[in-house]
């Protein structure tokens, strides 16, 4: 009883808006956009530190006791 009444409840004071109201639009497309350059940056700063970080190890920066021994990849 109550659970109907809440269904109905709900009908009636729930305004969505309809498919055709809603769009994307300009705004949301920069923003993606956005977003897709802010993690391609993040991707390529996190390569150049982690290429400089091997170079400093291979260069004896680090502390020998506490080197790891090199994967290679099949």
């Amino acid at each position: 009883m109550y659970a109907q009444f809440a269904l109905l409840l709900i009908g009636l004071v729930d305004k969505t808006p309809k498919p055709n109201d809603v769009k994307a639009g300009w705004g949301a497309f920069a923003l993606f956009i956005g977003l897709a350059l802010a993690v391609a940056f993040l991707g390529w700063s996190l390569s150049k530190q982690l290429k400089k970080a091997q170079r400093a190890e291979d260069e004896g920066k680090y502390d020998p006791s506490d080197k790891r021994p090199r994967r290679t990849t099949i």
